[in-house]
């Protein structure tokens, strides 16, 4: 070929094979050689420019710019010799198109200088290495990034979800997934561009690419081929062609892979090499999150324990401070967190290992102890509420007194007239026998009622009380009791109103005569100057209501529940005054509890006290009409 020498033929077999274009010129830059590339890139051919100066040559490299010349001329031995010139160069058809000319002295067999030989490549193929090399430098800059934000997250959840979405933008990957290795078993805990249904998905790990990968003690694997991945699950991403996935370890045990999907898309070196680093990081980032979470569970459980403790539990720091404060303690204390957390505990911290027990500015009496975290110098303070063992130690010390005073004033009575009958028996009038005995009946009939109350509020406190449910004519019971209370006092009138056609009821006939009585003695003991009593009762929708009003000296507000309670009586005189040991009421409480109706105490307009008691009516009979 012109322009080509001929007397090297393997000189001219390379010149004229070569895919760049190269040329030679002479000293006064006219060419003597032009290959067919140089054709093919300019559009001029070796005929047309051989011994011309085509406006290809560089201008650096002519006559009359003799710096580039003398710089190739003057370059010592082994440094290459040549010089790189990055230009624009006109074609044949006017098109300007971008070039980089690498440019070396020609010499001949004795060294002397004949011209210059350029080689040009087009500036395209230099653009998209460094386009390579900007994307790969650009991959590498993102890497980082995104290794500081999966490592600066610590919920496990939307870690593996940045990982999949990473790996996705670093790969190019048209889907992927995270899964966990759970024994022999794979579950799907991350997914990006797949269906959701796919979450949770689990597939045996010997007989998948994890398990191929795990045998093979490689970090990373590329499949292809339907033969390998035709049945796996991620096989629902349309059109899958390769799946490449790399291993995530944890504490030096494999934890997860981490898997990046391929539709049509060629996969080399870059994402296979991606997907290691990612996968490498993705462990540290997951160890993180893993350990965060123990933490966060761990801190939970405790503040679970604490939460729902029911006693209160004070954290205080070295200092005495409070830094945790849990609901039993506001509920004890009447102090709520947000005002406890940050000062002072409001009671004396006990000494490490004592009980201390003291009255809360709520009335509460608490029990408290401390213990110390030596590694921490914090101190636990567990404090709770002992009122109750408080009162029924009090109601114990009551109880002995009032007991006490109750059973010696008849007992007394009893053994003065037993005495005196035993020695005087033969001197006293039949009369006065008379008197004396019944005044001793009189008297064990109200040792009898005591033993009655106290041996029915032990059981009653006992949980103890025998009942039998069953239907019965609570008139019939109304009236033995109210006709038995009329004859007992000459102040006091007794009335009972029943509405017409009251129903049977539910519950136990002797329990009710029981209470019944108690509320009608209560009625005459509490009415000392007389006054009636009326007894009511009538149906109430499915139940049947019992009042008792009385004009009696009636019921403080704060006492309408307390008399209710063992051992408690209205007022704080009312023992001295009107006797008794405060059981009536109690072991009428817990007798109407057991039947299934309730008992409570209220105030009347004209003064006195009303008794509401309400029972269950027995279930209607079939043929028995309601009475409207």
């Amino acid at each position: 070929m012109a322009g080509v020498p001929s007397h090297d033929p393997i000189a001219r077999a390379v010149i004229e094979s070569a895919a760049d274009a190269i040329v030679a010129v002479d000293a006064r830059s006219r060419v003597t050689v032009w290959n067919p590339a140089a054709e093919r890139m300019f559009g001029w051919s070796a005929a047309q420019v051989v011994g011309q100066v085509p406006p290809i040559v560089p201008h650096e490299l002519k006559a009359e710019h003799n710096a580039v010349q003398e710089r190739l001329l003057t370059r010592p031995e082994g440094d290459g010799g040549q010089i790189s010139i990055a230009t624009r160069r006109l074609r044949r058809d006017g098109r300007l198109i971008d070039v980089r000319i690498d440019t070396s002295l020609l010499k001949d067999g004795g060294g002397a200088p004949l011209g210059w030989v350029m080689v040009y490549h087009p500036a395209e193929e230099d653009e998209a290495l460094q386009r390579h090399m900007a994307e790969r430098a650009r991959l590498v800059r993102r890497l980082n990034d995104i290794v500081a934000d999966l490592n600066a997250e610590l919920d496990l959840d939307v870690v593996l979800d940045r990982i999949t979405a990473a790996l996705i933008e670093l790969t190019g990957a048209d889907a992927g997934g995270f899964v966990r290795i759970q024994d022999d078993r794979l579950c799907l805990v991350s997914l990006s561009g797949l269906p959701e249904r796919m979450r949770g998905t689990t597939a045996d790990r010997e007989t998948s690419l994890v398990g191929e990968l795990l045998r093979s003690e490689k970090a990373v694997m590329l499949a292809t081929g339907k033969e390998r991945i035709g049945d796996l699950i991620w096989s629902e991403l349309e059109g899958l062609t390769a799946v490449a996935l790399g291993l995530s370890f944890l504490k030096n045990e494999p934890y997860g892979a981490l898997y990046a999907l391929f539709s049509g898309r060629k996969v080399g070196h870059t994402e296979l090499e991606l997907l290691e680093l990612l996968a490498g990081h993705a462990g540290v980032a997951v160890g993180n999150a893993v350990a965060y979470a123990e933490v966060v569970r761990q801190r939970a459980h405790e503040r679970a324990v604490i939460d729902s403790s029911a006693d209160g539990i004070a954290v205080l720091d070295r200092d005495g401070i409070v830094r945790q404060w849990n609901p039993a303690a506001h509920a004890l204390t009447g102090i709520a967190a947000a005002d406890a957390v940050g000062g002072r505990l409001p009671f004396d911290v006990p000494p490490p290992g004592e009980s201390r027990t003291f009255r809360a500015d709520s009335g509460t009496w608490l029990s408290a102890v401390a213990a110390e975290i030596e590694e921490t110098g914090e101190r636990v303070v567990d404090f709770h509420d002992v009122s109750e063992s408080k009162a029924l130690e009090e109601a114990k010390d009551l109880f002995l007194a009032t007991t006490s005073h109750e059973l010696r004033t008849p007992i007394t009575v009893v053994q003065g007239f037993a005495s005196t009958l035993v020695r005087r028996w033969d001197d006293l009038p039949d009369a006065d026998r008379r008197a004396a005995v019944a005044t001793i009946a009189e008297r064990a009939q109200s040792l009898g009622r005591l033993v009655e109350h106290l041996l029915l509020g032990a059981r009653a406190g006992a949980d103890e009380l025998a009942v039998t449910i069953e239907d019965f004519d609570v008139t019939r019971v109304l009236r033995g009791v109210t006709g038995g209370f009329r004859s007992l006092s000459g102040r006091h009138r007794v009335a009972l109103h029943v509405e017409p056609d009251l129903p049977a009821v539910r519950g136990d006939a002797m329990a009710t005569d029981i209470v019944l009585g108690q509320l009608l003695e209560n009625a005459f003991k509490y009415s000392p100057d007389g006054g009636a009593v009326v007894v009511r009762a009538g149906r109430a929708g499915p139940d049947v209501v019992i009042t008792v009003d009385d004009d009696g000296i009636g019921i403080p507000p704060e006492d309408r529940e307390r008399v209710f309670e063992r051992f408690v009586q209205g007022e704080a005189g009312d023992r001295r005054r009107f006797g008794g040991i405060g059981l009536g009421l109690y072991i009428v409480r817990r007798l109407t509890e057991a039947q299934g109706g309730s008992i409570a105490a209220h105030p009347r307009a004209g003064g006195g006290t009303r008794m509401r008691l309400v029972l269950r009516a027995a279930a209607r009979r079939e043929g028995e009409e309601t009475v409207p």
